[in-house]
This record gives C-alpha cells, structure tokens and sequence, in this order.
C-alpha cells in the first residue's frame, strides 16, 4: 500500500510517542484486559460516526430555548467530519498501525479487536467528540470543560487501546475538534444575533420561537436559561407575547414596565385606603392629581403622540387647544392589558 510523504513524516517523527503510549495500554491490557477491553468497544461504539451528537443536536434543535446549542454542536460536528474524513484522510493516507506494523498487530490480534477500514490519520471519533464538546463548552460555560476534557480523553484512549490509532491521530484530532467548535460557535452566534434583529419578520420568528413540546400530547420540563447574552434575548422574545399585565390594585401605588414606557407623556394615578384621594404633587414619573378636579395642563416636553387604547397607563393627548386640559387616568378604568 502506498504511503504518503506526508505518512512518512508522521510515522517517523512520531514513532517514539506513539510507541510509548501503545506500549502502556498494552500493558494494562494484559492485566486488566477482560473488563477494559468490552469497556472500550462500547465507548468506541458511542462514538461512531458522530453519530450520538447528531442526534442530541437534533434534539436541541427542537427545542426554542437550546436551539442556538443544537445548532452549534451540529456545525461543529459538520465542520470537523469535513476536515477530517473529506480533506485529511485520503490526502494524508497513513495506514492503521496494526497493519502498518507486526507488533501492533500482534497487540492487536491479542484483543481481538475488530478491523477498520479507511486510513488512520486523523480519528474520526476523536473529532466528532472533541468538536461536540468544545461547542457545548463554549455555549454553556467554563462549567463543562473538564467534563470535556474526560469524555475526549477516554474516546482518544479506547481508540489507542484498540490499536484502531496511533496516539498522534488522537492528538491532532482533538486539536481540529476543538478547532471546529470554535468556528461553529461564531457562526452560531452570527446566525442568532441576525434572527433576532429581524425578530418581527415571519420566518425568522418561526425559526426562533417554533418548539416541539408545544404540539406534542405530554409536557416537558423545560431547561434553566443562561443569563445574559444572545439566548436570553431569544427566551425573553419568546416569552414576550404571553406575558399578562397584574390586576389593578386599590390603595397601593402600582407601576409595571408597560409596552409603551418608550413614551414619557403618560398620566398614572394613585388612591389612598378607602378611596381618599391622595394630593397632587409635582415632579416623579407620575402626575398625581384629586379626584374629581382637572389636571393642570400637561408640560410639552416632546412631539406629541397618538395614545393607544392598550397598555396599563393612559397615554395623554396633547391638548387640540390651548384652553382645553388633559384628563388624568383613574384606578379600575382597564380590564387587564386593553382597554374592555
């Protein structure tokens, strides 16, 4: 079989490395070979293909508030099988090591490990996992890089304890997985920032807001949201809508973020216990004034604007003329958040 320059170089400059590492999983497989070595075929087989991160992507994917997740671990799973089985595999062509060389075969042939086809450098599995973990690493905080570090190190080493790699396909694989997390987690957050900012186009709320759980028979629980940056935007989107507005309360001041806080000419009210009114005081973001006397002439402070029959306060009409006063709101004038 042919062997690139390429091969060559890493086979040689390698060679110690390799053998150092292959060397002391052989050694422990000799001892401890009946339980590690179904443990390694297992682990070998989660990871095949990426296979277990497309689905759990597909997952994520489904679901409004980890959507931006499910789509990261996908790109970076994409990226780094783009690299590693398109680009480096058949370009490189190294050759496994059991069959590139008689010792390793014959560790091989000891553990009797299946045969696997195409060429050794880099490892798929080791890419697909480091690639998947990065991009969760980095979506989710500094909070899952060791768990990272764990689940790739324990695929590097059943793939070498295998002998399905050498340790320096590991090594660089894991270099391109963690590569390929970072440039699907910048995509990522290109994507999302341009769907938000275009939140009140049809397509792109669809895209942010459609979720699984709300068309399926049973309910699922939903996952905590991280605070700050571009995912709390999207749940805050998402939640936006169904939020409903407090009763109104007798006897206590009551002021909530209203959908029109934008505008500053609004008129609130305030009653004391037993239906007192309170005396009107100026300044505050409210103008208080008795009950039963027209308010004094509202101040133009900006150009005036049309009230809206919603919202939990009264928006004041600039007066048509100069004679003519604004009227104050009053307590139990709005059912809920419009006007009934």
């Amino acid at each position: 079989m042919y062997a690139t320059a390429t091969a060559i170089w890493l086979d040689t400059f390698f060679a110690g490395y390799d053998h150092f590492f292959l060397s002391i999983l052989h050694a422990i497989a000799t001892k401890l070979g009946v339980i590690l070595t179904p443990l390694m075929r297992l682990v070998t087989f989660l990871g095949e293909k990426g296979i277990i991160f497309f689905l759990l992507a597909l997952v994520f994917m489904l679901c409004a508030d980890r959507r931006d997740l499910g789509v990261c671990i996908f790109g970076a799973v994409c990226c780094g099988a783009l690299i590693t089985n398109i680009i480096l595999k058949d370009n490189v062509a190294r050759i496994r090591p059991f069959e590139a060389v008689a010792e390793y075969n014959d560790w091989w042939t000891f553990l009797g490990s299946p045969a696997e086809d195409g060429f050794s450098f880099p490892s798929g599995h080791v890419t697909a996992c480091a690639a998947g973990m990065t991009a969760i690493s980095l979506m989710r905080g500094k909070k899952w890089v060791v768990p990272s570090v764990v689940i790739v190190l324990v695929m590097g080493i059943s793939r070498n304890y295998l002998m399905a790699h050498y340790p320096s396909d590991v090594l660089f694989a894991a270099i391109i997985g963690v590569f390929s997390g970072a440039v699907a987690w910048l995509i990522t957050q290109l994507i999302f920032r341009f769907l938000n900012q275009r939140a009140n186009n049809a397509v792109c709320a669809t895209i942010l807001d459609f979720d699984i759980r709300d068309v399926l028979p049973f309910e699922l629980p939903s996952l905590p949201v991280k605070k700050g940056g571009v995912k709390e935007a999207f749940s805050a989107h998402r939640s936006a809508p169904t939020r409903k507005a407090a009763p109104a309360r007798t006897g206590a001041a009551v002021r909530e973020p209203d959908a029109d806080d934008d505008v500053k000419t609004y008129t609130g009210s305030r009653r004391q216990a037993g239906g007192a009114a309170v005396p009107a005081r100026s300044g505050g973001s409210h103008a208080i004034v008795r009950e039963g006397e027209a308010q004094p002439p509202v101040r133009k402070t900006a150009p005036s604007r049309t009230a809206s029959a919603g919202g939990r306060h009264a928006i004041v009409r600039e007066s048509e003329s100069s004679g003519r006063r604004a009227r104050a709101s009053l307590p139990g004038a709005y059912k809920g958040k419009h006007e009934k």
